[in-house]
């Protein structure tokens, strides 16, 4: 009687513990391979550096401000003299003033013209003229003190086919013309070309120095 008792218990009871004939136990081995990679994956994004994000690294290009063209910054000069007979005005640039920077020098003075304020730079050479203070003026440019002088233009205003043995102590056009950094001529009673100006010097003939360039 007793061992039919025991016989008789449901059988649900016996298969209500953690582990269940042909069914297995725990996670598919599929499953936790995939969650070891993603979770490897997700430690070396959150904890290795990437290319962008080295510490101690610089981007290849970083914006910078545009440094100044040292070439065509303002150069300093000053008037070493004047010849009102020849309308003309002596200028004295620094020696390692470049082409560049006495071509702005140029065209400062040329806006200065433009803007009836040349007076404030150089002195006038037509004062009181119908035209203005330098209707007629011619401005030249040198470095070199030996020859930014009267006897040295005054041999480029005869220009190029004065006889030399009239000049016999005269420094040599071809001299003189070599050391003209730039030249500046105005006259407004020429409405169509009142300003001319260039690199080196070229006298009313054609003959230029080896660095002669138009600037305007």
């Amino acid at each position: 009687m007793d061992m039919e008792h025991e016989t008789d218990q449901p059988p649900s009871a016996a298969g209500s513990g953690p582990y269940e004939e042909g069914k297995r136990a725990g996670a598919h081995p599929l499953v936790v391979i995939v969650g070891v990679i993603v979770g490897l994956w997700l430690l070396m994004w959150l904890y290795v550096p990437s290319s962008k994000q080295k510490p101690g690294t610089m981007p290849d290009r970083l914006p910078t401000a545009a440094a100044p063209d040292q070439d065509t910054a303002p150069v300093m000069f000053h008037v070493k003299t004047t010849i009102p007979e020849l309308n003309v005005i002596i200028v004295m640039v620094p020696p390692q003033a470049t082409d560049s920077q006495v071509v702005g020098l140029l065209n400062r003075l040329r806006q200065a013209r433009l803007n009836n304020t040349l007076s404030t730079l150089v002195p006038a050479t037509t004062p009181g003229h119908k035209l203005g203070d330098h209707a007629v003026a011619e401005i030249y440019v040198f470095s070199d003190a030996r020859y930014g002088t009267q006897a040295a233009v005054s041999v480029l205003a005869r220009g190029a086919h004065a006889p030399g043995d009239l000049y016999p102590q005269a420094i040599p056009f071809e001299t003189a013309m070599e050391q003209v950094r730039g030249h500046y001529r105005i006259d407004l009673n020429d409405t169509g070309k009142p300003d001319q100006g260039s690199l080196g010097f070229a006298d009313e003939s054609g003959v230029h120095s080896k660095h002669y360039q138009r600037v305007f």
